[in-house]
């Protein structure tokens, strides 16, 4: 009687390789959370660890103080801003434009996305447009919009919209077209009507991803807002980087840089704490 080999074969013997080779720990978890104060380890390294490079090589005379600050150097920078009053005005006429456009494009663009991702007959009428205009990058329209609106608030705000509307429609449309199916059938099996289950279940469903859409698209308005500032602006995070730069004041220039960077970090913060308190289904 011939009997099988006990040998394991070759696509027997690679699992178990790959396993020894993926030994679990609380690093590498795939697919898993990590413990709270590795968590926050992580977190205040990846800020802590930048900061000690930048001293050091500042420090180090390799690099022209001129061209790369210290971080002393930029803390006296954003006090001596703070001091003249200047910080207030341009953190103010910024958000100003900012929030300004970005609002609008938020109040349009919801109804939009979610119509284009519900109707097919929508979504065959305007998407071919907006993906044509989307890739039209946003700083071209400026010429037109100075032309049209003059150099005020206006065509900065439009900017902002211009360039914020057409990525928040589409991805808002792709998360309505994700929506299950079985949702759906399930709302018209127990007696729904169109109006409620647009209402009452689709909009419901999508709201978390609209919520990360403006996560996203808040960084873009933000880098528009600074290219609009430095075009055409008598105040504004922009502006003051542009003046910086005609002064060769790199130290203010990092200041700015650093600021914008704060407030993204903050807005990205609030809006993390509006989908914990607002969509708690769709949270870990």
């Amino acid at each position: 009687m011939i009997t099988e080999s006990a040998a394991p074969t070759t696509s027997q013997r690679e699992p178990q390789d790959n396993q020894k080779s993926l030994r679990p720990s609380l690093f590498w978890r795939l697919g898993k959370p990590i413990p709270i104060r590795l968590d926050w380890a992580l977190r205040t390294a990846s800020v802590i660890v930048p900061l000690i490079l930048w001293w050091a090589l500042s420090s180090s005379g390799i690099v022209n103080p001129k061209f790369l600050p210290s971080p002393i150097d930029v803390m006296g920078a954003f006090g001596r801003l703070w001091a003249e009053g200047l910080f207030f005005d341009d953190l103010s006429a910024s958000i100003f434009r900012v929030g300004s456009g970005f609002l609008l494009a938020a109040v349009l663009s919801i109804p939009l996305g979610i119509s284009m991702g519900a109707f097919a007959a929508v979504r065959s009428l305007l998407e071919p447009i907006m993906g044509i205009v989307r890739y039209m990058p946003a700083p071209a329209f400026i010429p037109l919009l100075i032309i049209y609106l003059g150099l005020d608030e206006a065509p900065k705000i439009a900017l902002i919209f211009i360039g914020v509307i057409f990525f928040n429609t589409l991805m808002i449309m792709d998360a309505v077209k994700f929506v299950p199916q079985h949702l759906l059938e399930a709302t018209y099996t127990l007696g729904g009507s169109r109006r409620q289950t647009l209402m009452q279940v689709i909009t419901p469903y999508v709201v978390p991803n609209i919520i990360d859409t403006f996560r996203i698209n808040m960084a873009a308005a933000w880098n528009l807002v600074v290219v609009a500032e430095l075009i055409a602006a008598n105040e504004g995070l922009g502006k003051r980087i542009e003046i910086a730069q005609r002064f060769f004041r790199t130290d203010e220039i990092f200041a700015y840089l650093i600021i914008l960077g704060v407030i993204g970090f903050l807005v990205d913060l609030s809006l993390r704490v509006l989908l914990k308190a607002t969509c708690k289904w769709a949270v870990d």
